[in-house]
């Protein structure tokens, strides 16, 4: 029997509750693998957060500034 086979048989002798929570508990391990970066390499770890810090639009070019408030040119 494949391991899909033996979930789903024994998803089907649970009662509701308990389905709850092992949906719950699939939900929550997709959530973790979509939010982790699978190879370990420093470079797709920062590009798999790209975009998700709030920074102004010019946080390249002023990130001093922001920083350790110095003047900007």
């Amino acid at each position: 029997m494949t391991p899909r086979a033996q979930i789903l048989h024994e998803l089907d002798t649970l009662p509701a509750d308990l389905q709850q929570q092992v949906l719950q508990f699939i939900q929550a391990l997709r959530q973790q693998q979509t939010n982790s970066p699978q190879t370990g390499n420093a470079w797709d770890t920062l590009a798999a957060l790209t975009g998700t810090v709030e920074a102004p639009a010019d946080w390249s070019s002023h990130h001093d500034h922001y920083l350790y408030h110095t003047p900007t040119h």
